[in-house]
């Protein structure tokens, strides 16, 4: 008797105890920052009435309902969304180190960037760091930078001389600009990243095949949702995916040997082939110290490049249109930017072709710069963040295998700091403006943040000012842009692999000196 006394008394003590622990735990449950309910496999509900092209609306929709920090539940995974700006500085810098992971892809989809061997895609850690310190010191470091000069004014005679003759062709001597910004931009960093000028046929080549593989690779968001079915139901995404990466490899890896064999010829600089340093040449160089000191494969390499050439052609490109199609419409701005480019030419004793360094003398140069990507950034969005461990942030819980975004776009139109936000207005970043003591990478506060902040920053930002400074200066001393009769600028948004005009510019142009 006494011993189911005991027994029953032990039962009761523990169902107390378990009761007891079960609701103090659930008191203390950091709850999620608040979002629209979910459903199983799916995610949220909202997915069951929007496309996920419709992202971009659907989350302003969200930030007037739940506020500056928001989930979405996109399948399986939780994505947080942070809209104002103070809280991506809070993040993104003062627990800068927190914050700077990537999410993991679903194991299905984790050869796109050779298991996360790449910059943008590698954990926060040893693989990271060596990529991104390599790209730093080897391309992007000033003195790297420089080397390139030659390839940068050759390529701008390229993309002159392709516009003049699409303008002579044309009765009203109009051009759509984008498509020569953007193959412009291409052979740069083609030049860049393999160290050789290629015949156009052999970029047109490499470009589509870039072009194809990125477009593509959108559609395999579907994994994010039931990744353990999705693998077997869209195999066909998987097999097309692979062939388009591996009619990228049959381009790039000639390209990597033949590079590998000039390094081991050692032959001089000739300026007509080979150029003394590229990217790739870093690459090869490359050991793996946490993988036995291995270098990189093939296919690493190819990825690397892929990533290399991307990141430097699309965003400037895009950027660039946008500029000049901002140009286009305030000719008020464009003669006054005109005029201080030759005052900086004609201060120099020459009528000269632009130099770099004169780039540096041209301040409303630089302010039409930053309007342009403060109003029209070619990603809204920067690339997903994730958190090395479970963090409490603003009294919410960003779990660990979270995905965690910034809506660039917003914080750059934030009236609260910007007067008239959807205005272009190069002045603001002048003296007495209110974006004139502005940061652009956000390290003392963020008012906008195009190439992103913090640890993850895009590496490339000096060197995308760089070139989008020196073509503009050029593009505006070279011709006068202007509307074609009858046309309006239209400046309505599209998203492909970045935010680009709808209806591409198309402009007509004047050379503003005998050639």
């Amino acid at each position: 008797m006494e011993s189911w006394l005991l027994l029953l008394l032990s039962l009761f003590a523990s169902t107390a105890l378990f009761i007891l622990f079960f609701f103090s735990n659930k008191k203390k449950t950091i709850p999620l920052p608040p979002g629209p309910p979910s459903l199983p496999l799916i995610g949220s509900r909202l997915w069951l009435r929007h496309s996920v092209s419709d992202i971009e609306h659907l989350l302003k929709v969200l930030h007037l309902k739940y506020g500056p920090i928001f989930t979405l539940r996109i399948g399986s995974r939780d994505s947080i969304f942070i809209a104002d700006r103070s809280l991506a500085h809070k993040a993104l810098v003062e627990h800068g180190a927190a914050f700077a992971d990537r999410p993991l892809p679903p194991p299905a989809i984790r050869f796109v960037n050779s298991n996360q061997h790449n910059i943008s895609s590698a954990s926060y850690g040893p693989l990271w760091r060596l990529f991104r310190r390599n790209l730093t010191t080897e391309i992007l470091h000033p003195a790297k930078v420089r080397l390139f000069s030659p390839g940068r004014n050759w390529v701008l005679q390229v993309l002159l001389g392709e516009l003049r003759t699409r303008s002579e062709e044309s009765p009203d001597r109009s051009v759509v600009a984008m498509e020569s910004f953007q193959f412009a931009m291409f052979c740069l960093l083609v030049l860049m990243c393999f160290g050789k000028k290629l015949d156009e046929k052999t970029i047109r080549e490499i470009e589509t095949a870039q072009n194809r593989y990125l477009l593509y690779n959108r559609k395999l968001i579907i994994f994010s949702f039931v990744p353990r079915i999705a693998k077997y139901v869209f195999r066909g995404r998987l097999k097309t995916t692979m062939q388009l990466q591996q009619r990228q490899a049959n381009l790039f890896v000639p390209l990597i040997i033949a590079r590998v064999e000039h390094k081991a010829s050692s032959q001089k600089h000739s300026e007509g082939e080979m150029f003394a340093h590229s990217y790739l040449d870093s690459l090869l160089d490359i050991k793996l110290a946490e993988e036995g000191g291995r270098g990189l494969t093939e296919n690493e390499m190819v990825t690397l490049c892929s990533e290399f050439l991307t990141g430097g052609t699309d965003t400037t490109a895009t950027a660039l249109q946008w500029i000049m199609a901002e140009l286009v419409e305030h000719q008020s701005i464009q003669a006054k930017l005109f005029e201080e480019i030759e005052n900086v030419v004609a201060e120099r004793g020459s009528d000269e072709e632009i130099k770099e360094e004169d780039l540096q003398r041209m301040p409303y140069l630089r302010a039409v710069i930053m309007e342009g990507l403060r109003l029209h950034p070619p990603a809204h969005f920067v690339l997903p963040h994730a958190v090395t461990q479970d963090v409490q942030f603003e009294g919410y819980l960003i779990p660990k295998n979270a995905s965690i975004n910034f809506m660039v776009a917003l914080m750059g139109w934030d009236g609260r700091v910007w007067r008239e936000p959807k205005e272009f207005r190069p002045e603001r970043f002048m003296a007495g403006g209110d974006g004139e003591d502005v940061d652009i990478t956000g390290s003392r506060e963020i008012k906008m943040m195009p190439f992103g902040v913090g640890r993850r920053i895009c590496p490339g930002l000096g060197l995308a000012m760089l070139h989008l400074e020196f073509f503009v200066a050029n593009l505006v001393r070279e011709f006068k842009w202007e509307t074609v009769d009858g046309e309006k600028v239209d400046l309505t948004e599209k998203t492909k692999f970045t935010v680009v005009m709808e209806k591409p510019l198309r402009a007509r142009i004047t050379p503003r000196k005998k050639h």
